[in-house]
């Protein structure tokens, strides 16, 4: 496959530690990715626009309190000029997603995710210590947005997470485009258990609709085990995905 003249897609990382990228992310499919060019990746060192000869970024919080807070002076002069920068096809991004990875932020979805992987430049600024100063938040109107109902030493993992779920969305990425179609949250269900050989092990066996070679008894139990799994194990999405079907079969 011939790279493209500029990547199809960027990540631009604003952090503390440029180093920890690729990472992960240079391995398996989005390292290839990236290679080849489908994507591209930036590290910007939030530390080269500190104001001081010790590279300062943080500083006590005013009320008190353990820890100490990124200032809103460094990270937003980190932020402003990162996202007025042009992509390598001069495409302006100062309109593309900004987020800022944190804990009280809005959960990510697959909804979201898909609506990042149309964007060209998305830019993600992670924190550190006890957080950022608010006002660095407010004046540069970043998203703040959350892999989930935990806390990180750091956004660097959570901008991985979303780097990588957005990536194999990329045209090119994945073999046969079809198999992201039945994965887990794609029609809001959790996906159906999967098998493959041996036939028979450890006394269990594969489902006998597997092998019947009838494509629709096959659709239609797996449809109905990933309804069984997702009512069990997240009765969240279930209840949103039944009102929906029941609201379909209304209509």
């Amino acid at each position: 496959m011939a790279a493209p003249s500029f990547p199809l897609w960027t990540a631009r990382v604003l952090t503390l530690f440029p180093d920890m990228f690729p990472g992960s992310l240079g391995q398996s499919l989005s390292g290839k990715a990236l290679k080849n060019g489908i994507w591209g990746l930036e590290t910007v060192d939030i530390r080269d626009f500190a104001r001081d000869k010790h590279r300062s970024v943080d500083d006590a919080p005013f009320g008190g309190g353990a820890g100490l807070v990124m200032r809103p002076d460094v990270l937003t002069d980190a932020i402003e000029a990162t996202v007025r920068r042009s992509l390598p096809d001069g495409t302006q991004v100062g309109d593309m997603p900004c987020l800022y990875l944190s804990p009280r932020g809005r959960l990510l979805t697959q909804a979201r995710v898909r609506e990042l992987a149309k964007a060209q430049c998305v830019t993600f600024v992670c924190g550190r210590y006890e957080g950022v100063d608010e006002r660095a938040l407010e004046s540069s109107g970043v998203e703040e947005v959350s892999i989930g109902d935990y806390v990180l030493s750091g956004g660097e993992p959570a901008a991985t997470v979303i780097i990588d779920s957005v990536v194999r969305l990329l045209l090119g990425v994945v073999g046969d485009p079809a198999t992201l179609d039945e994965e887990s949250f794609e029609e809001g269900l959790l996906e159906y258990p999967q098998y493959t050989r041996p036939r028979e092990w450890r006394d269990r066996e594969v489902p006998e609709v597997l092998l019947s070679g009838h494509h629709d008894r096959i659709k239609a139990w797996r449809r109905q085990q990933a309804e069984r799994i997702t009512e069990q194990r997240r009765p969240d999405l279930w209840s949103d995905y039944a009102s929906g079907k029941n609201k379909g079969s209304a209509d």
